[in-house]
């Protein structure tokens, strides 16, 4: 049986990040040699039967998404039922909102891209814009992340202009989910639910710099989780 992915997003054929996004899954389709189905689903389209279709889900970038509370929904079923779970760019900072509602308690946690008076803000605008930057991150020892690149840092690069609310940290530190890499100024860049096949959360947009003859290693990771489940 060939297995399902959900891309939940506003898909947009001339947005770089949903360009490499496709071209990502098929350079580790290629060298993983498993055929894997994929569809872009709109985030307003997320039904209660999403995961009798699909075996995993990838939040992609190009928030606001269309409908953020189904967004949220669709990722604490998969946290929550350990269904693999990939977020990139806004994926990662939605993960970050569903994590501090449904596990931290912090039920009117909000994005600053929706509400950017919000009095819980879990994600707030970047002082500094990352969009077209490359950085070095660290990883943590004995992540699942730094098992995956096989090193404790890399090279990436970003699009976005939203990140975790400095503010915020330590009550993220509060609960299971790991910090697992952050930049050299200790940002936080990374998340990873340690209990869980595959629950990953990036701000970077890895998809970016994988090649054919160079699949990313955090997508083809994401690609065997999703043919094992």
């Amino acid at each position: 049986m060939i297995k399902a992915i959900a891309l939940l997003g506003e898909y947009a054929p001339t947005f770089p990040p949903h360009i490499s996004t496709d071209a990502a899954i098929q350079h580790a389709w290629n060298l993983l040699n498993v055929e894997v189905a994929v569809d872009w689903v709109s985030t307003e389209d997320i039904s209660p039967t999403l995961f009798e279709q699909y075996s995993g889900i990838w939040v992609a970038p190009g928030s606001p998404y269309k409908s953020m509370e189904l967004t949220l929904s669709a990722i604490r079923y998969a946290r929550e039922n350990k269904i693999p779970c990939f977020g990139t760019c806004g994926g990662f900072q939605h993960m970050v909102i569903e994590y501090a509602r449904n596990v931290l308690g912090f039920k009117d946690a909000q994005h600053a891209e929706y509400d950017p008076y919000a009095s819980s803000l879990f994600i707030s605008q970047l002082a500094c814009s990352l969009a077209g930057r490359e950085m070095q991150l660290n990883f943590a020892p004995d992540s699942q992340v730094a098992a995956i690149y096989g090193s404790l840092s890399a090279q990436e690069r970003y699009y976005c202009n939203f990140g975790v609310n400095p503010d915020c940290i330590d009550e993220l530190k509060q609960g299971p989910l790991n910090v697992s890499g952050a930049d050299a100024e200790g940002e936080i860049r990374v998340i990873e639910h340690p209990d869980h096949p595959f629950f990953i959360g990036t701000l970077f947009v890895p998809q970016a710099r994988s090649t054919p003859e160079r699949p990313h290693p955090l997508v083809t990771a994401f690609l065997e989780a999703v043919v094992r489940s």
